[in-house]
């Protein structure tokens, strides 16, 4: 017993000598809240292992380069690229790929004698938008640079997505692709997503050959992974069956390793793995030519096309492997990390508990804890390869911040509470209600945002899931007027963005199953009489 009371006290935990303390319900609990949040992490981490696409005697054919650090992107002012990046980027890839493809000639002048240097061929594009004198600079680049770097510059690239944009018209476009083959020797294409070819069959003939984008992830009705190489394999088929002779090549192809669910498109470093490996060994057994998209992880992209903009990259936006072309590749990479964040949470609600006040208490502190080091641990995880703004960081402290106090309240609650404990509590019940509003108001503003604007925004599922099952629980007295709206508006929303989401996308049920039980938590809050 002595032992016992020792191995207790740095939580904050004793026991009297009538053993009034439940410690054997408690050691369980712990026990199984250990298994479980140490198995819900090493879940989402465990390696999965694939065909390697990539060897050290296999190099693949073409990637996309945009030669940013993670710091930088393309609306800097001043502009201005490091050749020492560009150098240490193009050795890299030299050491997996045969050539690079690049979208502008802004900034790119030392290119062609680094890719010399390390033995790597060019795609080289101009940028084409809708201001005539800009498009006319970088195609003069492009002729430029083409002319003086035969040796380097495989093909040439004028314009990339333009149509899309619906910046110039097909006969636009046309001319700019004409007088660049009037001026250089290297094939010269146009690229697009793919519908785009279609649309505007005057553009084939122009070029020496067809590069066309096939994004599973972003089609109007998104492909699962499984069904997503089938879809581009018969995209692949009407375009080299409609367009031959003309090669046609896959321009951009590749998945994304982060972001939001689209229907049943799922981003995730194991899927982006699956996705690049597969279409490497359907292409080479094809013989297709390909590039991939993109060479490393682009966090710029985050501001207009949102988390999953990002994270397209063969290579993080540190230059650090994924494990996408070769090797064993996990879905979380610092999941050990998050695990020992988990555990420190873990201790901190056993701490914070100390004492408990029953049988029920010991069984159910150390779960809550449990459950706090999975959601709050996700929650974070998430907030790292999402958040693009100051005020996105903002929001994401005030969540994480309501987090642990509901935590510290829940945590409280169950204690056998004395000295600091007990003031702490009455402190955090008497503002349990203003509590329960911010996590109804954060959740109906996420609701509203998932209904009307949610195409580039993530699921903030996991920064709910705490505040809606401790107040499911234990319902507190709240403002009625204002908490009956929040109730309204989180319920109201459930049905559309399941619809919006489609109803295969695991993400929205998972954000439709918490918004659910956040409304059954307001309601029951609503009940409760005022003190």
């Amino acid at each position: 017993m002595q032992v016992t009371c020792v191995a207790l006290q740095p939580l904050g935990l004793t026991m009297s000598a009538t053993s009034r303390f439940p410690f054997l319900p408690y050691l369980f609990a712990c026990l199984l809240g250990l298994f479980a949040f140490g198995g819900f992490w090493y879940g989402l981490g465990k390696p999965v292992i694939l065909p390697d696409a990539a060897t050290p005697t296999h190099k693949l054919q073409c990637a996309s380069y945009t030669p940013f650090d993670k710091d930088q992107s393309p609306f800097d002012v001043p502009f201005k690229l490091r050749p020492e990046r560009m150098d240490a980027d193009l050795a890299l890839l030299a050491t997996r790929f045969e050539c690079i493809r690049t979208y502008s000639m802004t900034g790119l002048e030392a290119l062609p004698d680094l890719a010399r240097k390390h033995g790597l061929k060019l795609m080289i594009g101009a940028w084409v938008n809708s201001n005539p004198v800009d498009s006319e600079k970088e195609v003069d680049l492009l002729i430029a640079s083409a002319n003086a770097n035969p040796d380097v510059v495989s093909s040439v690239i004028v314009g990339n997505e333009v149509l899309l944009r619906k910046e110039v018209t097909g006969g636009q476009l046309v001319k700019l692709i004409n007088k660049v083959k009037s001026q250089i020797k290297q094939p010269v294409t146009y690229a697009d997503v793919w519908e785009f070819w279609l649309k505007h069959p005057e553009v084939a003939p122009a070029v020496d050959f067809l590069t066309i984008h096939l994004l599973p992830y972003w089609e109007d009705d998104p492909s699962n992974i499984d069904a997503a190489l089938q879809h581009v394999a018969r995209v692949r088929q009407v375009f080299g069956n409609k367009f031959a002779p003309k090669d046609v090549m896959i321009g951009e192809t590749g998945w994304p390793s982060e972001g939001r669910q689209r229907e049943t498109a799922l981003p995730s470093r194991v899927n982006e793995a699956k996705f690049i490996r597969g279409f490497v060994a359907m292409a080479e057994k094809e013989g297709w030519h390909y590039n991939l998209i993109e060479a490393f992880d682009q966090p710029w992209k985050r501001a207009s096309e949102g988390a999953v903009g990002g994270y397209w990259g063969l290579f993080d936006a540190d230059r650090q492997d994924k494990g996408i072309l070769a090797g064993p590749v996990t879905n979380v990479p610092h999941w050990k990390q998050w695990l020992a964040v988990g555990g420190l949470i873990f201790l901190g609600t056993l701490f914070l508990g100390g004492r408990v006040r029953n049988t029920r208490s010991a069984l159910v502190l150390p779960l809550l804890g449990a459950l706090a080091a999975c959601s709050i641990g996700a929650w974070g995880d998430l907030a790292f390869v999402t958040t693009r703004f100051a005020s996105e960081w903002l929001w994401v402290g005030l969540l994480t911040a309501l987090n642990l106090l509901v935590l510290a309240h829940a945590a409280l609650t169950l204690s056998a509470r004395t000295g600091w404990r007990e003031r702490i509590f009455n402190l955090l019940e008497r503002r349990a209600g203003w509590l329960v509003a911010a996590a109804g108001f954060a959740a109906a503003v996420m609701m509203l945002e998932m209904v009307f604007d949610a195409r580039y925004r993530s699921f903030a599922t996991m920064a709910f899931v705490l505040p809606a099952l401790v107040y499911l629980c234990r319902p507190v007295s709240v403002p009625r007027r204002e908490i009956a709206l929040l109730t309204f508006i989180i319920g109201a929303g459930i049905a559309p963005q399941l619809y919006l989401e489609g109803m295969q996308n695991q993400q929205a049920w998972g954000w439709a199953l918490v918004s659910g039980l956040m409304v059954v938590a307001l309601w029951r809050c609503l009940r409760v009489r005022t003190r």
